[in-house]
């Protein structure tokens, strides 16, 4: 019996799992430790690594807990994609994280682009740059900052600075370096053509090793705070995204999977990469010489979060279970209430750091039930689309999976599948990315022999949530009035963003 520590550093919390790789069940889950994001202005979006650091210590001590002395025999990683971290000499933080949310940097993702020929950039990363992307981010604060980038002697990802913290190593590999825009996805090597035409130093940028890759092993002073042994071995882990797809066995083609967790995603695994398309992201995936396609929609559960604390329910520990109740007490379509999840800006397909969510339809007998609904519809509706442009590059699947936290609610994933016309299918297993963290961690000591390995007991689904053909005549015409709405507002939105 060997049991592995999967560590899942998200946008909102950090959660932590134990896998037993012999059942292939998870046997304790931490509930979640959240910690906030910082808005020192209104296009910022910060956090203290420190939280994901201690938020880590009460995962890990929680799922321990919940064992007993148990030996580990691995421990891997899942991370928000995107950020930034900046280290000086000393391997210390000099500047809060800035986050994939962040929307600072528009001016800077078109400076990244103008070197370049006409697609030469996203032939080569996978994906034209967003705000909130390391290499903007890095923009930015050459602009802006120069002498913080100056004192800057690491740049590095999340996940990786958890990492540096258990076992003092700095590393990053290809799944999460492909997030920053300034990676070669063929060559899976940080792009020194790019960085360096753009004016960034290469040399800030951390060594790389495979996903599965033992980086060191778990020190002394990190096992203290944890209350588990030195010497656990730790490998590099990956993006969230492939990690999640680890957890739902998603390695071959045929299959995509979408996801609700603070964004929202379609993920459609490739076996080579011919084409790259400006409205979406192509990446690394964590299994060597395999890609995929990333759809991203930036305010899923993100949205329902900020429906909570406006409706004064940030205290309340059910909160999500009000909402989606009272979401389900509402008919399809929301009695005429929709919801543009534009809080923060949008990537797939607008690209648009301008973006504002909008309730278009509001009266006054609508209620939080109602906002409720329409925010769950207008997610999904901002899927759909996403899905319709992935399928269009990566070809027809067979199977969509349910994943996120998003849809263990039984209304947001009765309303996906309805939205989508598409049965979803939804692993007999919760915690997607942090299981995946931890079959990174059993193939990179050698419980697996390789992710196929890994993978195959995972491949079996449980609930599946059929469209209800009721509902499919009200959401075609719901979902083309929500395409339409998006350009009669595009200039708008961008006017009171100039203002």
């Amino acid at each position: 019996m060997a049991y592995l520590l999967g560590i899942d550093i998200g946008t909102s919390t950090t959660k932590a799992v134990v896998f037993d790789s012999d059942s292939a069940k998870t046997v304790a889950v931490s509930s979640g430790h959240e910690y906030p994001i910082h808005k020192r202005q209104a296009n910022y979006a910060e956090q203290n690594p420190d939280d994901w650091w201690q938020a880590t210590i009460a995962a890990v001590r929680d799922v321990m807990q919940q064992l007993g002395t148990v030996e580990l025999a691995g421990i891997g990683f899942s991370g928000q994609m995107h950020g930034t971290v900046l280290l000086n000499a000393d391997k210390q933080v000099i500047h809060p994280a800035i986050i994939w949310a962040d929307q600072r940097s528009s001016i800077e993702v078109a400076a990244l682009l103008e070197p370049f020929a006409d697609g030469e950039f996203a032939n080569i990363t996978g994906t034209n740059p967003a705000v909130g992307f390391m290499g903007a981010t890095l923009l930015w604060l050459k602009t802006h900052h120069p002498t913080l980038l100056n004192d800057t002697k690491y740049a590095i990802l999340p996940k990786d600075y958890v990492r540096l913290q258990m076992t003092g190593q700095i590393h990053s590999e290809p799944s999460d370096a492909a997030s920053s825009a300034l990676f070669d996805i063929r060559t899976s090597q940080w792009s020194r053509h790019i960085i360096e035409k753009v004016g960034l130093p290469y040399d800030i940028f951390p060594p790389l090793l495979s996903s599965a890759d033992v980086v060191g092993e778990l020190t002394s002073e990190a096992a203290q705070q944890f209350g588990l042994k030195a010497g656990i071995p730790v490998v590099a882990g990956c993006a969230d995204q492939p990690a999640q797809a680890l957890g739902n066995g998603l390695i071959a083609t045929g299959q995509a999977s979408v996801t609700i967790g603070s964004g929202g995603q379609v993920f459609v695994p490739l076996s080579k990469v011919t084409q790259t398309d400006s409205r979406l992201h192509i990446f690394n995936h964590a299994v060597p010489n395999h890609w995929y396609i990333l759809g991203a929609v930036l305010s899923a559960g993100l949205s329902l979060r900020w429906l909570r604390d406006v409706t004064g329910l940030q205290d309340n520990t059910d909160a999500y279970a009000i909402l989606s109740r009272e979401a389900a007490e509402v008919d399809a379509g929301a009695d005429g209430l929709l919801f543009l999840p534009y809080l923060a800006g949008e990537r797939t397909p607008h690209m648009n750091p301008h973006a504002k969510g909008v309730f278009f339809g509001l009266s006054y007998h609508h209620e939080r039930g109602h906002l409720a609904r329409a925010v769950m519809e207008g997610v999904a509706f901002a899927l759909r689309q996403t899905l319709q442009i992935s399928l269009e590059l990566g070809g027809q699947v067979d199977r969509v999976i349910a994943s996120g936290g998003g849809l263990e609610s039984a209304v947001w994933r009765q309303i996906v599948a309805d939205v989508f016309g598409l049965p979803l299918h939804q692993s007999i297993l919760t915690e997607q990315a942090g299981i995946g963290a931890a079959l990174l961690a059993g193939v990179g000591t050698g419980i697996y022999a390789n992710f196929e390995a890994a993978c195959r007991p995972l491949m079996t689904y449980g609930r599946v949530s059929q469209p209800n053909t009721g509902h499919q005549a009200l959401y075609q015409t719901r979902y083309e009035q929500f395409l339409r709405l998006y350009p009669l507002l595009q200039s708008e939105m961008e006017y009171y963003e100039k203002r």
